[in-house]
Parts: C-alpha cells; structure tokens; sequence
C-alpha cells in the first residue's frame, strides 16, 4: 500500500494520509481538499448556528430532572474531592473588577475568537479549513444529543448551594442564562460545555498549525482561561468541561473518517483547478506513434528536395 503526495502552491510535496482500500474501512477514501468558497461558507456557517440554537432551545427543559442530576455531579465532584466550583466562585466574585471581566469574555470570546479562528483558516489555511470546520461541526451536533439525553441546572441555578450568579449581581451584559436573555435560552442544557469545546477547538487548531511559539502557547491559554471562566461564572461545573473534551474528540474522529487525514497533516493550501480538457477522444498510442513516423518522413522528404534544389 503505496503513499501518495499531493503537490503544493509552495513548490513542495506534502505527504497525504496512504488510502485505506482493505478491512473495515475498505469503503472510505480520501477526500481531496477544495478551495473553499467564502459566501457558502457564511451561509453554512450561519445556518449551522441558527439550526443549533433552534435545537438546543427547543430541549425540553426537564427542570426537575436537571436539578437532580446537578446535585448528582455535585456530590459525585465531593466524593473525588473536587468540588471547588464554590470556592472559585466565591473567591472571584469578590473582586469586582476580575469577575465583571469574567462575565464579558465569558459573553463575547466565545464566539469571536471561534470565528477569528474560522477566518484564519481560510485565509492563510484553505487546504485544512474544510477538514478543522467538519470538527467544529461534528463537535457541536453531538452536544445537542447531550442537551436532550442529559438535561443539566447550572451550579447558580441549584437549589441551598449559595452559588453567585455573577451577571444578575454585578448587572453586566452577557450570558445568554441570565437577566432578560434568559428566555431565550434553554437554562438547563449545561451539559456538554461548548464553550470548552469550542476554545479546545480554538486552542488545539492554533497550536497545531501557528509557527509562533508565542501564538501556540496562547492557544493553549484560551481554553484554559475558559475553564477558570465558567467554573468563576458558576456557569458549569468542571465536569461539563471533560464533556466539551469528548465531544472535541469525537469531532476530530468524524473529520479523520471523512477526509482519511488528521486535518493538520492535509495540505496547506490547495492547488488550482486544472484546466478543462478539449473535447474529442483521447489519442491512442498507436495513433500518436503514427503521427510521429508520418511527421518523421515529411522532415526527411523536405530535407531531400532542399538538397536536390542545392545541387542545380
């Protein structure tokens, strides 16, 4: 089973993943990265995420039951003897300035370093954009799943545990669960974290691909940042975070289905579309050998009579 290369715009070859064509996945082949399209990309983009938040708001709420399973993860957090949503929450809130800092990156980061990332990847990116945007998307569908299986309360929303909903008290814009944009929202779908599973997205995609030491180790700042964020917020407990984690892995398991690739390893940029081929039947071997005898004696006659005009 042969390796393949794909030729590059930067005069290079690049290796691609060899094609699978026998066992389990003898069905699956690679998919040929194409140049991306910038207005289908937007309303894909945008349509995907009104689709999401159609879904995850149409969940039904469950309230009772996602009480009762915060309280599960609450205790089961005590008995591993990492229940420290409290403490961090407490201990922030009573810093005005952090935890209103908090409360705006945890309304506003969350979408603009995720398309920052997106316009990245097309621009500088175009080989492996398609490849990172199928795990975004894997990752966000299969969290809808969870919103429906798992219908979970915020730990600001638990009943006798004094956590601080810091929005509501410090009267700061943002999250969508809080104030008069709660009715929009469905309150009980804390389970996956999106925001950890889009700033893991975010945070591995740049350290996988930038050449900047500095901007890789900010990759890997973001989504801890966001951990500290929505543990701070009282938006999710940490466990919601390992959530967002596998789904991230499951959608870096669809991408490599499809595209037979770890998105990374795919080429950087795409090569031009090759020129469209004339119409007509292709020539045959014999047909371009006998053209190359026939053009071979035509010389050799033109030849003789310029001789034979010479010697008069």
């Amino acid at each position: 089973m042969g390796e393949t290369t794909v030729k590059s715009l930067e005069n290079r070859t690049t290796p691609s993943s060899p094609i699978v064509t026998d066992g389990r996945f003898a069905r699956l082949r690679a998919r040929t990265p194409r140049r991306p399209t910038i207005w289908f990309e937007i309303a894909l983009i945008a349509i995907s995420y009104w689709t999401y938040s159609l879904i995850r708001n149409a969940v039904p709420e469950q309230k009772a039951q996602a009480l009762k399973n915060a309280d599960w993860i609450w205790q089961a957090e005590h008995s591993l003897g990492l229940a420290f949503e409290h403490t961090v929450n407490q201990a922030v809130n009573s810093v005005t300035w952090l935890i209103v800092s908090m409360n705006y990156y945890y309304a506003t980061l969350h979408f603009v370093v995720t398309i920052g990332v997106l316009v990245w990847l097309y621009r500088w990116q175009p080989g492996r954009y398609a490849a990172f945007r199928t795990v975004l998307f894997a990752t966000t569908g299969v969290a809808l799943v969870g919103y429906y299986l798992y219908p979970l309360a915020p730990p600001r929303l638990m009943n006798g545990q004094n956590f601080v909903d810091t929005v509501l008290v410090h009267h700061t814009w943002g999250s969508m669960a809080s104030g008069n944009l709660k009715h929009m929202s469905n309150q009980y779908a804390a389970m996956p974290s999106m925001h950890i599973g889009w700033s893991l997205w975010c945070g591995v995609t740049i350290f996988l691909l930038a050449k900047a030491p500095w901007a890789r180790i900010l990759g890997l700042l973001y989504p801890t940042a966001t951990l500290v964020v929505i543990v701070a917020t009282a938006n999710h407990f940490w466990m919601d975070a390992v959530g967002g984690m596998v789904c991230l892995a499951f959608g870096f398991g669809v991408s490599y289905l499809w595209y037979g690739s770890r998105p990374h390893r795919l080429p950087k940029l795409v090569e031009p579309a090759a020129p469209v081929a004339r119409s007509g039947p292709a020539p045959t071997k014999a047909a371009g050998a006998a053209g190359a005898a026939e053009a071979a004696g035509a010389a050799e006659a033109e030849q003789q009579r310029v001789s034979s005009g010479s010697g008069k």
